[in-house]
């Protein structure tokens, strides 16, 4: 599963080949949460609260370029690193 970013201890990681809806996974310490890339609901698992904001942040600031990664996961293409919260 490609690391896509990281920041403050979290990735961000999408797999190939995944199950709709268009998701991404953000994993930090010992806890992995599913986010739905249109509405960025919690789809599986959780977060501890800090982590979860900065997610979601993150995650709101870079929507466009989530879709299109997603997209390229779809036909096998390599994903495009996405920039950290700074």
């Amino acid at each position: 599963m490609p690391c896509i970013s990281q920041f403050y201890g979290i990735k961000i990681l999408m797999y190939y080949n995944d199950h709709a809806p268009p998701h991404f996974h953000a994993a930090y310490a010992s806890d992995e949460a599913e986010f739905a890339i249109d509405t960025l609901n919690i789809l599986v698992g959780g977060l501890p609260r800090r982590s979860l904001a900065l997610v979601l942040e993150w995650a709101s600031l870079h929507r466009e370029e989530l879709r299109e990664n997603w997209q390229r996961a779809r036909v096998g293409q390599t994903l495009v690193d996405i920039p950290p919260l700074d």
